[in-house]
């Protein structure tokens, strides 16, 4: 019993054991970005979501469906949004999740007023277009499957680009530089592609995004 005793006492009172490292913060979003979760995820935080810089990209690994967005990133008139998202594996959700840009963003603060215009494909070949306008969603195009989305492999591991062209009188959705849709924008009803863009990440996923950026 003295040996068990003494053999605890060293143990607590090593060196080695005064040197165990803290468990680690939860990484912090690059410079600048915000991470915004949609508000049926407001239980959750950003914590749940690890988003970082990876080599001239980004990686996200995504607990809650969120938008992701540097606020220095406005556009406004004719412009050109793209970005390719590398999904590394199956979603952890057991099902297809979505990935995409959004445009025309405004008062994404404020789950009452934020607005903002969004085009999403997902690894089973499909694309989605819709508009929010505070908690609602307005599905412009529904799930439908088109041959410009590529589809991920048994690994659950595919790549898309994913890009928003507005131009004076329309906008173009483009999976893999093909056009899979094309609006008006006077079919739009008042929808707004002036505002804030950038990237967003449903649930379960492990992304690597790269060529991110806009033309003008």
């Amino acid at each position: 019993m003295r040996r068990t005793v003494a053999t605890l006492a060293l143990a607590a009172f090593s060196p080695l054991g005064a040197q165990q490292p803290a468990a680690a913060a939860p990484a912090s979003p690059p410079a600048g970005w915000t991470i915004r979760l949609d508000a049926k995820d407001s239980t959750k935080s950003a914590g749940d979501t690890k988003f970082v810089t990876m080599g001239q990209g980004f990686h996200v690994t995504s607990g809650p469906a969120a938008l992701y967005f540097n606020a220095t990133d406005m556009a406004t008139g004719s412009y050109t949004v793209h970005a390719t998202f590398g999904q590394r594996v199956a979603p952890a959700m057991g099902h297809p999740e979505a990935y995409g840009v959004f445009i025309g963003g405004t008062e994404l603060s404020d789950n009452a007023k934020q607005q903002y215009f969004y085009f999403e494909v997902r690894g089973d070949g499909m694309y989605f277009v819709a508009h929010r306008a505070g908690p609602d969603v307005h599905k412009i195009v529904d799930w439908t499957a088109n041959d410009a989305v590529k589809k991920q492999n048994e690994a659950g591991a595919v790549s898309n680009e994913v890009t928003m062209k507005v131009t004076a009188d329309s906008v173009h959705m483009m999976a893999n530089g093909l056009i899979v849709k094309t609006f008006a924008k006077s079919a739009l009803h008042g929808f707004q592609t002036d505002g804030q863009y950038g990237l967003r990440v449903n649930h379960g996923l492990n992304v690597h995004i790269g060529n991110f950026g806009i033309q003008r």
